[in-house]
């Protein structure tokens, strides 16, 4: 069991001053190497500037910087902002990122510090810390985030014009001039190197010494004009950098010297490097492709195998949508952005594993057509296809095949260029990447809390609970994870509270993961993300790696957060209060507490209390007011933020349960005549919508509430299970007329010319997963319709077989006269 953990709410409970903001005046402590503590006259913690608490020098060491991101390549110059050296001395600052890796920052003519960020393997918040001594002391720290190099913006990096030559070039029908552009403010300098880097992971696969590692190989120019853009006619480089097929260009200052590290640059997407391949590449692209190919079936032979560990696909596009905590979209086949699936372009949409695979960090990916179908490498190159490399990385992420992107790139990208796109050989690719086909697949169980807020539990069951204070949503000790929330009464049009509540803040964590927490903002009314208590800005990046989750924000209203449990979160704002959904997988049976109910296929159980007593499902609203009570958090494990005396008033040193705020209860409320005909209109039968009109006495409110049911309903039909029967192939020499193999699917089967079906025409999937007929067999031998078109040539097949049919009966005795029965 683990020792309980002093939380820092806990802390500011023993240490915060009483009434209001602390003096910080005649502090004379610094924040100097304590960042994030809370202890001492003044606080160091994110959450001292809503309180008033930070020492004097708080941001001069706990550092805010501008940009906060950029790509894990490297070469992004960022500010520290609100920090000022005395006296500008170029050379003196060293930034060390990840207490192991430094570049060399500078000072600027206004006394601004600037540091670079470092090529890195892993995506993701780096910490920094910033050195003025030359390297003596690092007292002022901060966070960078390294970001996917697809998730780069395009004025971040440079562009290869028509990126699809420059990865065919050399093979037929592609030469000539390639071409590269950038923005010229993005690298403020007079002339400019581009230069090419390779890429390559060495060392025996899954072993200690497997290493990953980028490599400076040669310039492409020097010393040209910054002028934006670059062409130039590919040569074969030379042999000794023929091993390198995958990479990137880099673009620097000239005034740095070819290969240096940690410089400020600009670099192209890594891509397959067919326009620095030899000249047997391009006398005979084909066969050399042809050679790859083979060479890497090999490989992959000796490695392990990592399907056997990767989850498996929703078998329709609803569930994969659906199905947030596990799976997220493939930037590269996005339906919402009416992207063109260039890999597979049958496909509308694909997913991917959020998680890499615990033992080999291999990713799933699962992609369907314009009708929901899932599509099979079995039956088409447009099939999805998993990854040994899990696209996004894993932690470690240096040690291969985790490395974001590129491992991807080596394992499961550059292999289908040999095999797929530069030799016709994709069979042999589609062999040993086949799509998953959704059989094991098992949709994620939903619970939802919204309005006023109204909770439908895992199993079900709807239930209304109004009150005021810090409550348990969620907790299972399966993955010690847990869901808070902050429930506050709403206000009406001339400001008045409302005897109804609503969640205003939601807190996840799994494990020792990070902290999560979704808020509304006061000020915009809008929602606020913050990360281990201090809020997170999305201005340059919606998507982010912590530790322990992946945390995604769209357009500003709706955030998903993905644990590496498969749980997930979805937390938006609808209305004047927050909308929670809750995703789990179906190992958290029996697993959970709390608002949302015990997880377990049975309603009667989930208004159960903390003891272990459980109310039976006809309790009364009075007394599930008290059931609500009783799941009221406690200080000393609350994930909850108190950054403003607001919060820690009433919130942190107030009992978690008001005791004093007396709720409406569905059954107390009253409409006048109007009202109630207009939430009539409205609501129709929903209850949750009907009470929330009456209860706050606005449309708006119920219309939200309503919207949000809705999504919560529509989510559970896209969940619902479906029985799968699995791929069935087509008999040799001959085809089959569907690629549908879900419960009530029939496939038609037909035999090449000169072949003849021998078994059932039809094959239906039936409920309980089981094909009602095998594959038949084509067996050589012409079919009874192709030999009636020889015999009656000018008859068409319909009358032939007629013909044939009538004439096999008369001899039979089975009719004498068409049409009668014998």
């Amino acid at each position: 069991m683990k020792p309980a953990l002093l939380p820092w709410a806990l802390l500011l409970l023993t240490t915060a001053p009483g009434p209001g903001p602390g003096p910080t005046a005649d502090a004379q402590e610094s924040c100097s190497m304590r960042c994030g503590a809370l202890d001492g006259p003044c606080s160091c913690h994110p959450t001292c500037s809503g309180l008033g608490t930070c020492c004097l020098d708080f941001r001069d060491f706990c550092l805010e910087i501008s940009p906060y991101s950029g790509s894990m390549m490297g070469g992004k110059d960022f500010v520290v902002q609100h920090f000022k050296t005395i006296s500008p001395t170029d050379g003196s600052v060293i930034c060390r990122f990840k207490e192991s890796i430094q570049t060399l920052g500078h000072v600027d003519s206004s006394g601004q510090v600037h540091c670079v960020s470092p090529l890195l393997y892993e995506s993701g918040r780096i910490p920094f810390t910033v050195s003025l001594d030359n390297g003596h002391s690092f007292p002022r720290a901060g966070t960078w985030l390294a970001v996917h190099p697809n998730k780069v913006s395009m004025m971040e990096k440079s562009t290869l014009v028509n990126e699809t030559r420059w990865q065919y070039y050399g093979t037929a029908d592609t030469s000539g001039n390639l071409s590269l552009t950038w923005h010229v403010e993005a690298l403020p300098t007079q002339t400019v190197t581009i230069e090419l880097w390779g890429y390559e992971e060495i060392g025996m696969p899954y072993s200690q010494e497997w290493t990953a590692k980028w490599s400076y190989l040669y310039p492409m120019a020097t010393h040209i004009p910054n002028s934006g853009s670059f062409t130039f006619i590919p040569k074969p480089a030379p042999p000794s950098y023929q091993k390198w097929q995958v990479g990137a260009l880099r673009i620097i200052d000239s005034k740095n010297y070819a290969g240096q590290k940690d410089v400020q640059a600009l670099w192209t997407n890594d891509h397959a490097l067919a326009w620095h391949l030899s000249d047997d590449f391009r006398e005979d692209p084909v066969a050399w492709a042809r050679t790859q190919c083979q060479a890497w079936e090999e490989l992959e032979e000796q490695l392990p195998n990592f399907l056997e560990e990767l989850p498996a696909c929703p078998c329709t596009l609803a569930q994969a949508r659906a199905d947030s905590g596990r799976f997220f979209t493939d930037y590269g086949c996005d339906i919402e952005q009416d992207s063109v699936c260039t890999y597979h372009p049958e496909a509308v949409h694909c997913v991917r594993s959020v998680q890499a695979s615990p033992r080999y960090g291999s990713g799933q990916q699962c992609c369907y057509s314009e009708d929901g179908t899932q599509l099979l490498t079995a039956d088409s190159s447009s099939g999805s296809t998993p990854d040994r490399g899990h696209d996004w990385g894993a932690p470690p992420f240096r040690t291969p095949p985790r490395v974001p992107g590129m491992s991807h790139w080596l394992y499961d990208v550059l292999s289908f260029y040999y095999c797929c796109l530069w030799a016709p050989d994709c069979p042999r690719y589609m062999q040993r990447r086949p799509s998953n086909d959704c059989r094991d697949y098992r949709p994620p169980h939903l619970a939802s809390a919204f309005g006023d807020p109204h909770f439908v539990t895992f199993d079900g069951t709807n239930f209304t609970f109004n009150g005021r204070g810090e409550y348990v949503l969620l907790e299972a000790a399966l993955t010690d994870l847990k869901v808070q929330a902050r429930a506050q009464p709403g206000t009406t049009s001339n400001g008045t509270q409302t005897r109804g509540t609503g969640l205003t803040a939601v807190a996840v964590q799994e494990g020792n993961s990070d902290v999560v927490e979704v808020r509304l903002a006061n000020r915009t009314r809008g929602l606020e993300v913050l990360l281990n208590q201090g809020v997170l800005s999305f201005a340059e990046q919606s998507w982010m790696d912590l530790k322990g989750m992946f945390l995604s924000v769209a357009a500003g209203d709706r955030v998903s957060i993905m644990l590496a449990s498969g749980a997930g979160l979805e937390v938006s704002l609808l209305g004047p209060f927050l909308s929670v959904s809750v995703l789990l997988p179906e190992k958290f049976r029996t697993h959970t507490h709390g608002l949302l109910g015990t997880l377990n296929g049975d309603p009667t159980d989930d208004f159960t209390l903390r003891s272990g007593r459980v109310l039976p499902p006809g309790t009364s609203p009075r007394e599930l007011f008290l059931f609500g009570a009783d799941w009221a958090v406690h200080n000393a494990s609350s994930l909850l933020t108190y950054d403003s005396w607001f919060l820690v008033h009433n919130f942190l040193y107030r009992p978690k349960h008001d005791p004093t705020f007396e709720p409406l209860f569905p059954g107390e409320t009253t409409l006048n005549p109007s009202q109630a005909q207009e939430a009539a209109k409205l609501c129709g039968d929903d209850h949750f919508c009907n009470f929330d009109v009456a209860a706050t006495g606005s449309l708006s409110t119920g219309n939200a509430t309503r919207v949000a049911y809705q999504l919560h309903q529509r989510r559970m039909q896209s969940l619902q299970p479906v029985v799968s029967c699995g791929w069935l192939a087509p008999p040799p020499n001959g085809k089959k007329d569907s690629n549908r193999y879900l419960a009530g699917s029939t496939i038609y089967f037909h035999c090449d010319d000169g072949y003849s079906l021998a078994g059932a025409e039809t094959s239906t999937c039936q409920a309980d997963g089981t094909w009602s007929s095998p594959t038949p067999k084509c067996q050589p031998g012409r079919s009874y319709a192709v030999l009636l078109g020889i015999i009656f040539g000018g008859l068409t097949v319909v009358a032939a077989v007629t013909l044939v049919y009538v004439l096999l009966c008369r001899r039979k005795g089975n009719i004498h006269v068409w049409g009668t029965q014998p």
